[in-house]
């Protein structure tokens, strides 16, 4: 497989040196933009898992047919890390789909750190993973979506590197993500602000561990509520701010995460969308989540501050769909 997806990638990327320009995400003819978000495909190369988590990309990928698909982290869960990897994005890769990752709390467990998992990939064909030097974490980045005429930016997409592990004695568990990194996203919101008019653009933000106000939201009687939660957020024991910078700045209208393979709920927290993914991988780790592994999609629309998500399961079956920002109104928070 890793000797199959090397050979396409080095001639694709020999294809596009000569004749292709790095992919453009824009909205198409009909105002529309898909994304894709695969979390926690957990890939062990040769391992049965792996293979029922290539079968759901597949089916999946072939069904909503994305604009975009990001890997919202731990794509990696075995040795050899590079083959794991490259099994993880072949779906993507060999259908041309444009794609970017951000790095889980596994996937640099396995002899590759995050750096190293980047620079992997970096010049593989349609792969539009960034990086910002200078603050910590590898995956921090930023990708617009043009409109459907290409002449500007519609729409705002923020990757962060949610980091792995605490770093600090007296606190276990989860990293967080720092405060360089809140400042980074503060510094671009306001810019990417500022360059519009003073208008913040419509904007929704992808990491692989969720904040801790995923707890807090779904907790609030008076938040709207929808979908599967079977366990506690396993998010940092500190709060670094990052949800607050992002409700301040006012452009992102959801934080996605992925991290808790049995969640799968969104939550309103004073107006922005706290969102889960839909664990994706196979049976090597706990994944009990109601109707099997899946993945969501998100649909977005041309000049308006809104979107459509929905979880694609096997064979077809599609649930929790919901609309925002219509759908939340009764469920105001704020």
């Amino acid at each position: 497989m890793k000797k199959i997806i090397t050979i396409l990638c080095a001639v694709l990327a020999i294809y596009n040196a000569a004749y292709a320009k790095e992919p453009v995400l824009k909205f198409n003819k009909d105002g529309k933009f898909k994304i894709l978000q695969i979390t926690d495909t957990h890939i062990n190369p040769g391992q049965e898992c792996s293979v029922i988590a290539m079968e759901r990309m597949n089916e999946v990928l072939d069904a909503e047919k994305p604009d975009f698909v990001i890997y919202s982290g731990d794509l990696i869960y075995g040795r050899p890390a590079d083959k794991a990897l490259f099994q993880a994005i072949e779906p993507v890769v060999t259908r041309g789909i444009p794609f970017s990752v951000v790095w889980g709390n596994h996937d640099d467990e396995f002899e590759l750190n995050r750096q190293q998992l980047f620079d992997l990939i970096k010049d593989v064909p349609n792969n539009l993973t960034g990086t910002t030097e200078g603050i910590t974490g590898v995956t921090n980045y930023i990708l617009p979506i043009k409109d459907s005429k290409e002449k500007k930016d519609a729409f705002i997409m923020y990757f962060i590197d949610s980091n792995a592990f605490s770093t600090l004695d007296a606190v276990d568990r989860h990293g967080w993500v720092a405060h360089d990194q809140v400042i980074w996203f503060e510094e671009q919101s306001k810019a990417l602000t500022e360059a519009n008019g003073g208008v913040p653009y419509p904007a929704m933000a992808f990491q692989h561990i969720p904040v801790p106000e995923f707890h807090e939201g779904y907790l609030n009687e008076a938040a709207f509520v929808m979908g599967t939660r079977k366990e506690k957020p396993a998010s940092p024991k500190v709060n670094s701010g990052l949800a607050l910078a992002m409700l301040e700045a006012g452009d992102v209208m959801a934080m996605v995460a992925g991290h808790d393979h049995v969640n799968n709920y969104v939550a309103s927290w004073y107006g922005m969308m706290l969102i889960y993914g839909h664990y994706t991988g196979g049976t090597n780790v706990y994944d009990d989540i109601p109707g099997g592994n899946g993945a969501r999609v998100f649909e977005l629309t041309e000049g308006e501050r809104s979107f459509k998500t929905w979880i694609r399961l096997k064979n077809g079956r599609i649930i929790n769909e919901f609309q925002y920002p219509v759908d939340i109104e009764w469920g105001k928070d704020w």
